[in-house]
């Protein structure tokens, strides 16, 4: 029986979605070790506001860390990426404005392999940002789930917490922070007080 091969033409995007702790970070930081060892050329971004555990690394919660250029607009990326870039990684892309879209699709255009990793909902369990958009255009998506720390069921949401307590719809929407804000919640034990309804029931 003869095998078949798929041979991609040079360029396409690669998304790495889900909620806080499913591991995010960790799975962009091992496609790029992996593509390290196959001495692929690799520009590493991350966005200034987030700076958790390093100002300069990208870092897992597990501790694996990379060096990153640190951005603040998504067009900055393409003044740091030249033709012998051959990879091109982005950690946390729901924090970039909405030119992230374009910058992706110019640097898979060009032959790159586009690799970002982020939050698909925030704290309402909403889409955040352009992911939506990333992940429609996207060649590849992997949504990765963490465990539920009320239940232990697969989690998809990122539950915040003010004080101990579930916080408001109405709180600002970007609050940089790890488990000490944040938990892993599945759909029914997510919680958002004053979120509104559209249907009731």
């Amino acid at each position: 029986m003869s095998l078949m091969y798929h041979q991609y033409r040079p360029g396409w995007v690669e998304v790495i979605s889900g909620c806080m702790f499913a591991g995010k970070t960790e799975e962009l930081i091992r496609r790029i070790k992996v593509l390290e060892f196959a001495k692929k050329n690799i520009k590493v971004f991350k966005p200034r506001i987030d700076n958790r555990y390093s100002d300069t690394f990208v870092v897992s919660h597990a501790g694996s860390r990379v060096n990153s250029i640190v951005i603040d607009r998504a067009a900055e990326i393409l003044d740091h990426v030249d033709s012998s870039v051959d990879v091109v990684a982005i950690d946390e892309v729901q924090f970039l404005d909405e030119d992230i879209c374009e910058v992706c699709d110019i640097l898979a255009k060009e032959g790159k392999r586009v690799m970002v990793a982020g939050l698909d909902m925030d704290f309402r369990g909403e889409p955040f940002g352009m992911m939506p958009k990333l992940i429609t255009e996207a060649e590849f998506v992997t949504k990765l789930t963490a465990v539920c720390n009320k239940c232990g069921a697969p989690a998809t949401r990122t539950q915040r917490l003010v004080n101990g307590k579930s916080a408001s719809y109405n709180d600002p929407l970007v609050l940089i922070g790890a488990s000490e804000a944040y938990e892993a919640r599945c759909r029914h034990c997510h919680e958002v007080t004053d979120k509104p309804k559209m249907i009731r029931r």
